[in-house]
């Protein structure tokens, strides 16, 4: 069975640095790619950043591209680091892990393994 973990985020003050860390693990598992949706109150869940596995190919939304970074660590860590936090990047985040597509940006949350989630707050 997989199991899709994310750590970091909280609260951050808007102008900060966040990171969010997801691991995947599982026997023998090794998606084609990874990436972050996020939620934010009382709108959909939107993509934020992905990256292949092989390939190394990356996704940035308009909203964080220039702020974000997204960097595979090893055969299923994945980071995501964001400056310049804005109030706009409250929301839940979740860590999608596919083995479906190379772009984690379409990932499917009944197709593929999701997180949790974790909540970032971004104060002014």
């Amino acid at each position: 069975q997989v199991q899709v973990v994310e750590s970091g985020g909280g609260l951050v003050q808007a102008g900060g640095s966040l990171r969010l860390s997801c691991a995947a693990s599982g026997r023998s598992f090794t998606p084609l790619a990874m990436g972050w949706f996020r939620q934010a109150p009382g709108k959909e869940i939107e993509p934020v950043a992905a990256v292949s596995w092989h390939g190394s190919n990356t996704y940035y939304a308009d909203s964080v591209k220039g702020r974000a970074t997204i960097s595979r660590y090893n055969d299923n860590t994945m980071v995501l680091e964001m400056n310049s936090a804005k109030t706009q990047d409250t929301a839940i985040y979740y860590c999608a892990a596919s083995t479906t597509t190379e772009d984690a940006s379409s990932s499917s949350r009944n197709d593929d393994h999701w997180g949790q989630g974790i909540q970032v707050a971004v104060s002014s």
